[in-house]
């Protein structure tokens, strides 16, 4: 009978992190294993050390090179993969002997350890468990008291040996982040976060969990002090850091801002980084209640929900509250500067009584660019965005511009289509594109895009029912030159005809 093959997680540095099982199984253990560097200090043998009892085999696994050159005929990797080989043939001579072997595994045994090098080369061969750990990234969190990732937030964990242009691109798109295997490569890190935009919200901690624990802000680090055992975190936008003495200074004035948001038009991946970080960091948000029902709730902030046609009314509250020393996001579908709230902000903050109240416009993806990319590239030559909306323009204008953009063989993206108030003006306007564009040209219609209701189909100016289109919907009609392909795909080709 051969011995049992065990991977035993640590934890991050506490002793007391180490699990009941892990206890239980480092004392049984006939022989345990643990790695080390040249020096023959075992952080995984020290933090097993209260565990251990007398007799028992350790088998001290040296590395024959980790941060110093090799001339092993196969550089470093050819000696680590050598070392490997040779260290699970100690511990199979062990375990053909029937003895249980306990390889040790600082934080978890399976996540960036060396116990997997082990695991692959022994698992098929004998009998094995594998005993998880406390991560390091759990025991940072803890460390900094913030929350990694909430509801449907991604954490992503990165090595920080990843080129910093590819390391900056994982930060800039994802919610939360860890990047571990600091050490030599903090500056890189650094500078990758920097990039993408984060910085400012960037922790690192050390030795997490340890007597020797440091915790600060990443561009507070001073690199010549970064060890390997240390990462950095990207906490939750959702939730911010808890609020030291000096924050609740009554005292002490605030300076407050209006930030005005796109969410983008359905889905929560279309919301950009720079937008979710803006609203984590308001202390109030303001807007249409289905688009605030849209953003996760936060109680630490104060939510005001309004009626859709009460653009001014709700701006000038942003700017009060702002004006008084409050964070204030207002939030709009789409892109807040296309027929949105961008422009109502700044119209009521032109007002005297506003002036110095900082207003900032955040990007967001829009309907256009949505559907759009459903079918292809209708919106590859150019095009113009046109509100069917007569609300704040009169409807002449709008039949006026149809015809110009059309007479230029513009593609139209035409938002507000058709409502319950004004449940003509689409077959309207339709008629009028009809006096110059062939009823054959290409029209797409998408109705909630990015959301739970999501359809989208292709049809032509003739054939399209103005029935079948409601305030949910966004219509393109092509040019010319729009063509659907043997795909289906709807593509406006980027040249035009001399």
């Amino acid at each position: 009978m051969t011995g049992r093959l065990y991977g035993v997680g640590l934890g991050p540095g506490d002793p007391e992190l180490v699990t009941v099982k892990a206890a239980r199984l480092i004392g049984a253990a006939d022989v345990v294993a643990f790695h080390a560097a040249q020096h023959g200090r075992s952080v995984a043998r020290a933090l097993a050390a209260p565990y251990l009892r007398q007799g028992q085999v350790e088998e001290l696994l040296v590395y024959p090179v980790t941060t110093e050159t090799t001339d092993h005929p196969g550089g470093y990797q050819g000696a680590i993969d050598e070392f490997y080989e040779a260290a699970a043939a100690r511990l199979a001579a062990h375990l053909d002997a029937g003895r249980d072997v306990v390889v040790l595994a600082e934080g978890d045994p399976l996540f960036y350890g060396s116990y997997m090098h082990m695991h692959k080369r022994l698992a098929h061969r004998y009998r094995t468990e594998v005993v998880p750990g406390v991560t390091s990234v759990s025991g940072a969190a803890a460390a900094v008291g913030r929350p990694l990732v909430e509801r449907d937030e991604v954490l992503t964990v990165l090595p920080g040996t990843l080129p910093t242009e590819e390391l900056a691109e994982w930060l800039a798109t994802t919610d939360s982040a860890a990047v571990m295997k600091l050490g030599r490569t903090f500056r890189s890190v650094r500078d990758a976060f920097e990039a993408a935009g984060v910085l400012d919200r960037a922790l690192y901690v050390e030795r997490a969990t340890t007597e020797r624990q440091r915790t600060m802000p990443l561009a507070e680090v001073d690199p010549d002090t970064v060890p390997y055992f240390s990462l950095a975190l990207l906490p939750s936008p959702l939730t911010e850091p808890t609020p030291g003495p000096e924050q609740y200074d009554e005292d002490r004035p605030r300076t407050g801002e209006v930030v005005v948001v796109g969410l983008g038009p359905g889905q929560r991946s279309w919301t950009t980084p720079e937008a979710a970080a803006a609203l984590a960091a308001a202390d109030d948000l303001i807007g249409y209640g289905p688009y605030l029902d849209r953003v996760e709730v936060n109680p630490r902030q104060t939510r005001h929900p309004s009626d859709n046609r009460v653009e001014a009314e709700r701006a000038a509250h942003a700017l009060e509250l702002a004006r008084s020393g409050r964070r204030v996001a207002v939030v709009s579908s789409g892109d807040p500067g296309v027929f949105a709230m961008a422009a109502a902000v700044l119209e009521v903050a032109d007002r005297p009584e506003f002036a110095g109240v900082a207003v900032r416009v955040l990007p967001g993806l829009t309907a256009a660019q949505a559907v759009a990319s459903r079918v292809g590239a209708p919106l590859g030559h150019d095009f113009a965005v046109i509100s069917l909306s007569d609300v704040l323009k009169p409807w002449d204008v709008v039949l006026d511009r149809l015809r110009h953009a059309a007479q230029a063989d513009l593609v139209l993206a035409l938002y507000n289509p058709r409502s319950k108030a004004r449940p003509h003006q689409l077959g309207e306007a339709q008629k009028a594109l009809l006096d110059v564009r062939d009823a054959e040209t290409v029209v797409v219609v998408g109705r909630d895009v990015g959301g739970p209701e999501e359809s989208v189909r292709v049809t032509t100016l003739g054939d399209l029912d103005p029935d079948t289109v409601d305030m949910r919907c966004l219509v393109l009609v092509g040019s010319s030159r729009t063509r659907v392909g043997p795909g289906g795909a709807v593509y406006t080709p980027r040249t035009y005809p001399a």
